[in-house]
């Protein structure tokens, strides 16, 4: 799906509206209606930007599908439906997508733990992939304890 800016989101961030996030803020510049919100999240990563963030704005009226895509996903909706709830339940969770629910989860964890995880923290912000992020689970798991990390856990390894 593609989204474009409505008048009300453009007039909340030039007012620099609490409704926004920082990476909300930093992200809502790039809707445009040329890339789609699974092209923007991933190009966002690194700023840790959701579909939940995205679902956020939406729910503002911040942003709106761009001209045709709501067609479109109704459309979708419809082949989707007709496929069953089975098929929906053999959809994989691509390590991409586990990367993008895991980087805030582990962003939140390393910089609660202050200074005593400084380079734990700056570790998994450079982390640019699930291979990279994966590979510091041990080290997160041992600085914030096994019942902190297990969300972060779950979500990297199922």
């Amino acid at each position: 799906m593609k989204y474009i800016k409505t008048e009300k989101g453009q007039q909340a961030f030039k007012v620099r509206s609490s409704l926004f996030s920082a990476r909300q803020r930093t992200a809502f510049i790039m809707f445009d209606g040329n890339k789609s919100v699974e092209q923007l999240v991933a190009g966002a990563a690194g700023l840790g930007l959701t579909a939940q963030d995205v679902a956020h704005m939406v729910e503002q009226g911040f942003l709106v599908p761009a001209p045709g895509e709501a067609q479109m996903a109704q459309a979708q909706a419809m082949q989707v439906s007709e496929q069953g709830a089975v098929a929906q339940s053999f959809k994989t969770h691509s390590a991409q997508d586990r990367y993008k629910e895991a980087k805030p989860l582990a962003t939140r964890l390393t910089a609660g733990l202050g200074l005593r995880g400084f380079r734990l923290n700056l570790a998994v912000e450079a982390a640019a992939g699930f291979e990279e992020l994966l590979a510091l689970l041990p080290k997160i798991k041992d600085a914030v304890g096994a019942k902190a990390s297990e969300e972060l856990e779950r979500t990297l390894t199922t």
